[in-house]
């Protein structure tokens, strides 16, 4: 049974008039939405409405020219944002089809060894509208941040990887996000489930912290970590230069992989300040005896530096884009 973070349910808009001085319009709205049979609950200055009682306020709005700016709204105890910025949130309702329908597959991208050996791959989210339209990573993680579906999203991603995981002997390099999940046993439940359904080796599968979510929470990050360590699992930091940059955190962490990061590892055959900042991922890495990985290597010399330098993995669209179907053989 998932969690409610994890599943789509119908958004509890929350909506406060705080700020609003004009008291016969909280009232008039209140008549209103009563009438139309959308108004959920309403206590003090404040309403808890559906998306068709946001709506339906929003016009209400429009139509007696009322200042919205002094009105304020939430989802979930997030935030409070000016009213004239729900409509955002609500053009943003197609994720939740996407979702719910798994509008979605995974590609296979190839990490390889320093003799060209396909060691694992990385399983990319690609996203479908129903028409067969690709929807963006950009576009749709942007969409679910505006309406609260991080968890749910990165929940139905993690399924889909770990399905494509079955079609693969190598291992499987599978993202998440760190602050997408609350509680590991709770959370993590249906990925477990599925690998051993799935009959998976947990060996295989390596869960790569996204850094595009900026950890904060390091004690937090640390029990995921622990938990899929205790199921078997292994695990990556992705932009480790950026994100996890003291020794006291690596090593607080331990992660298996290390991700060197594409801007550190494009033109770093001839730039010395990469060639510096490669050579203290890699002493870094070596010290908390993680595997040092270089991912975006497009150019030869690039990934023959970085080879003589001691990393043992490598990722890039030199060896081969992300695709549909496993590739199977590297040439560069």
């Amino acid at each position: 049974m998932p969690c409610k973070g994890c599943i789509v349910r119908e958004i509890d808009y929350e909506v406060s008039f705080e700020n609003c001085k004009q008291t016969a319009l909280f009232e008039s709205i209140e008549d209103h939405l009563k009438r139309a049979h959308m108004l959920m609950n309403q206590e003090d200055q404040t309403f808890h409405v559906k998306e068709q009682g946001i709506k339906e306020l929003y016009d209400f709005c429009v139509d007696h020219a009322v200042e919205m700016d002094t009105i304020q709204f939430r989802l979930d105890q997030t935030d409070w944002r000016p009213l004239s910025e729900v409509l955002h949130v609500v053009e943003m309702q197609w994720i939740d089809q996407v979702i719910q329908d798994e509008q979605l597959t995974s590609h296979y991208q190839p990490i390889v060894t320093p003799d060209l050996e396909i060691y694992a791959y990385e399983l990319l989210a690609r996203f479908y509208h129903k028409d067969g339209r690709v929807i963006y990573p950009n576009e749709i993680f942007s969409a679910a941040k505006e309406r609260g579906r991080l968890y749910a999203l990165d929940r139905v991603c993690r399924l889909t990887a770990v399905r494509h995981a079955k079609h693969i002997t190598q291992k499987a390099f599978i993202n998440f996000i760190p602050t997408s999940i609350y509680s590991p046993e709770f959370c993590l439940r249906s990925t477990i489930n599925l690998a051993n359904e799935l009959e998976i080796d947990p060996y295989r599968l390596i869960f790569e912290v996204v850094e595009s979510e900026k950890v904060e929470d390091m004690d937090h990050l640390k029990t995921i970590l622990e938990y899929y360590h205790s199921k078997g699992f292994e695990y990556a930091l992705d932009d480790v230069g950026e994100g996890y940059n003291t020794a006291e955190v690596l090593s607080f962490l331990r992660p298996n992989y290390m991700k060197l990061d594409i801007k550190y590892v494009q033109g770093v055959a001839t730039d010395p300040d990469k060639q510096l900042i490669a050579g203290q991922f890699l002493e870094k890495a070596l010290a908390v005896d993680a595997i040092p990985l270089a991912e975006g290597i497009e150019a030869v010399e690039d990934f023959e530096w970085l080879k003589a330098k001691g990393y043992q993995l490598f990722q890039g669209y030199l060896f081969g884009k992300p695709s549909a179907v496993p590739q199977t053989e590297i040439f560069i």
